[in-house]
């Protein structure tokens, strides 16, 4: 029952046509334009864009009479679709039709050009009539210019005490943007429309934050349990809506704290990383709809990593209805190290999970499961040029207080087996321990805890970091997606967090299919500009910055702490130097004495700022009685 429509390209990028015709606004037009075909008479469909197949997956057509198909590229003609065949557009004039739907955006000229062929006193409606009003384009010449598609979905609730707040900064204004805000679109667990709003966004990188309790209160709302459409109007540079989440508990909640990256925009028809519940866990997969159409029966469903065995969901989903689901009904015997595979249908932005344990409350990501990958053997061969190559660099935390674990995840269908290695360096950027893996099967799930690795080995002020990489002595494949789940623990509360990510190739001046990766340019990214968020009291915030290289790089690096106040204006800034290889963890608190953080007041972020090498980092918030957070951050 997949959706059969590209949502995103690793080429090409993301699917302007899909997201311009699944926006919520779009789908309220997109329906009413249903129900006229339907009543029209014979349709004709004219489709210059190869596209009506991907709208007629999201859109029931079943009711519209259609009495032909029309294509215009002479490759087309002959192929399927709507369960007709393509004629030539030529042939048109034949058609007794009563209406002509052009499926296309822009269409006035593209009508222009067949006018001569309608059928004598046919309508004819473009795919323009589900636009979006002009005030929400960024480029009006354009409509499926992906800027003006800006977009993303964020899980959001305020309910049983625990709620959450969204943070991010106008860094499109570093591309230009002008007038900025956010158009936000609140769901329910039902999928029904609960709020609308347009959030206003300081100029100049001000920053941005959406507090599920202020929503609550401004819109006098009950709990609630569901999600965010975002749209960003006046976007400049970046089509993606980027942003931290930070749930966190009040009351007897309070323990309860964690914080999640940005979802990705699009959808995937595959996801894992999913952890099984360790004991005396319970994990929820909150399954939410992306779609402004309902996810059918037997569409998504889990398996065990490696088991082709696969339980699917009986029941539908409704457009934009979020569902908790707990993973312990649907596969009983699965426990953590396991991990598991979710079939999503493309119906689903990258999903959050939730773990409950040990009186304590925390939620993750997983990760998008590409299908179009297979086994790269060059990739074994590149040491000589780019050393260690792919490798994902994560935080050893301080050990005195956490503990910290890592586990390898396949996170594409090409990947029957993982050669690969965890190496551990202590801050100043010396290897203090390994393990190999061997060649891990597709079904292994091997969990490997630092302390037992480290063997009473001491690291420099008690903090380190660890990479993921390829390590060939036992043979096996790559395909240079490399991801990793790491799991951290506080020794003295148990309350633990997690995060995962992908490898990448950094700090070497060399190129590999577009690796290192730029968030600004072409390869190779060498330079660094990440979003650190500040929690508001009572918590502190955590950051962790790792220098990793796969081949030797500058010594040291260069970085900038800039701390911003809401608006975007420089409050003060510290230099820090890295060394190749070597990590810096470090708090707030810490960094910036009480008269600058007093000075920089709430919603204030630092920007981490290095133009000599790619650093990668992650964050958190510590609050109360052991409770804490961390994820990875994000760049511009």
């Amino acid at each position: 029952m997949q959706l059969n429509i590209e949502t995103f390209s690793n080429v090409r990028g993301g699917n302007a046509f899909f997201k311009a015709v699944t926006h919520p606004l779009a789908a309220e037009k997109a329906h009413a334009l249903v129900a006229r075909l339907t009543r029209v008479g014979r349709v004709a469909v004219y489709d210059p864009e190869i596209c009506v197949d991907a709208l007629a997956q999201i859109y029931d057509l079943a009711g519209v009479k259609i009495a032909g198909l029309y294509a215009q590229d002479v490759a087309a003609i002959g192929r399927t679709a709507i369960g007709q065949r393509a004629q030539p557009v030529t042939a048109l004039k034949e058609c007794r039709a009563d209406a002509v739907l052009v499926a296309a955006f822009d269409a006035e000229r593209t009508i222009a050009h067949i006018r001569h062929l309608l059928p004598a006193d046919a309508a004819v409606v473009s795919l323009d009539e589900l636009r979006l009003p002009d005030a929400m384009m960024t480029n009006r010449a354009r409509y499926l210019d992906p800027i003006n598609f800006a977009t993303n979905f964020v899980f959001f609730r305020d309910a049983a005490g625990l709620s959450t707040r969204l943070v991010t900064a106008n860094y499109w204004s570093g591309y230009g943007a002008q007038r900025m805000s956010l158009w936000c679109l609140l769901y329910d667990a039902a999928g029904a429309e609960i709020a609308r709003w347009e959030e206003t966004v300081p100029q100049n990188f001000g920053s941005v934050a959406i507090d599920s309790r202020e929503v609550r209160q401004r819109f006098g709302l009950s709990e609630f349990a569901g999600q965010i459409f975002v749209h960003a109007i006046g976007a400049a540079g970046h089509d993606v809506v980027k942003y931290a989440l930070d749930v966190y508990g009040d009351g007897a909640a309070e323990r309860s704290l964690s914080c999640t990256h940005d979802a990705n925009a699009w959808p995937s028809a595959l996801y894992a990383g999913l952890p099984a519940p360790d004991e005396g866990e319970t994990v929820t997969l909150w399954v939410q709809n992306s779609m402004p159409c309902a996810i059918p029966p037997g569409t998504v469903g889990l398996n065990l990593m490696g088991d082709a065995a696969t339980t699917y969901l009986p029941d539908p989903i409704p457009p934009f209805a979020s569902r908790a689901l707990d993973v312990a009904a649907v596969l009983p015997k699965a426990r953590w190290p396991q991990q598991i595979e979710i079939q999503s249908g493309k119906y689903i932005v990258r999903p959050r999970y939730e773990v409950r344990g040990h009186g304590r409350v925390r939620i993750a990501h997983v990760n998008v499961e590409r299908s179009d990958l297979k086994p790269d053997p060059t990739i074994a061969d590149l040491g000589n040029l780019l050393g260690k190559g792919y490798l994902l660099p994560a935080p050893v935390l301080p050990r005195a207080t956490w503990r910290s674990l890592a586990l390898p995840t396949p996170m594409s269908t090409a990947q029957q087996d993982l050669p690969v290695a965890l190496v551990v360096y202590d801050r100043r950027g010396h290897e203090a321990a390994r393990h190999d893996f061997g060649c891990l099967a597709r079904r292994d799930s091997v969990a490997i805890d630092v302390d037992a690795l480290l063997n009473g080995t001491k690291l420099p002020d008690d903090y380190g970091h660890m990479e993921l990489i390829y390590d060939f002595a036992h043979g096996g494949s790559a395909d240079g997606w490399l991801h990793g789940l790491f799991r951290y623990e506080d020794r003295a509360s148990r309350h633990a967090a997690e995060t995962s990510f992908g490898a990448h190739v950094f700090n070497t001046v060399l190129t590999y299919k577009s690796e290192p990766q730029s968030y600004a340019g072409r390869p190779p990214g060498l330079s660094t500009r990440l979003f650190l968020r500040l929690g508001d009291a009572p918590h502190d915030t955590l950051c962790h910055l790792i220098y990793p290289a796969s081949t030797p790089w500058h010594a040291e690096s260069t970085t900038d702490l800039i701390l911003h106040d809401r608006t975007g204006a420089e409050v003060a800034r510290e230099r820090i130097a890295i060394p190749c290889s070597g990590s810096r963890f470090f708090r707030y608190h810490e960094l910036f004495d009480a008269k600058i953080r007093e000075r920089a007041g709430p919603s204030s972020y630092i920007v981490v700022r290095d133009t000599t090498c790619r650093l990668f980092g992650y964050h958190g918030l510590i609050g109360r009685d052991g409770a804490f957070s961390l994820d990875h951050m994000f760049g511009f």
